[in-house]
């Protein structure tokens, strides 16, 4: 059974900093695309960060660049979201995806539509 499992979600101030842990199970996080998204309240899910595998190319969304970090420990099947310089735009619920199946555009890593893998989230609020 595929499971992700994200942690390291928590409240920090403006200005803070937060790292994200997205850890698989049942998969190999190395094999596929993988990414965060997130969702704020009464908001569609939008990409934050994406590893596109056939190349290795990092993808971030425009607001987060040069604050966000994305990376992957493929010994500990893990994926991470360094996130610095945080402000309260970017609270929300995080999600880390995979995208495992093969029917799946595997040409493009921010488009929550070519996921079938998620994990539950984790809540990051940062207060002003």
């Amino acid at each position: 059974e595929v499971q992700l499992a994200e942690s390291g979600g928590g409240s920090v101030p403006d200005g803070g900093s937060l790292t994200l842990s997205c850890t698989a199970s049942g998969v190999t996080l190395d094999d596929y695309n993988i990414g965060w998204f997130r969702q704020a309240p009464g908001k569609e899910r939008e990409g934050v960060s994406c590893i596109r595998r056939s190349d290795g190319r990092k993808y971030y969304e425009d607001s987060v660049k040069g604050r966000f970090a994305i990376s992957s420990d493929n010994a500990k099947n893990t994926l991470y979201l360094q996130m610095n310089n945080l402000n309260p735009l970017d609270t929300a619920v995080y999600y880390c995806a995979a995208s495992t199946d093969s029917g799946l555009d595997q040409s493009v890593c921010w488009d929550p539509d070519e996921y079938d893998r998620w994990g539950q989230g984790t809540q990051v609020t940062v207060s002003s």
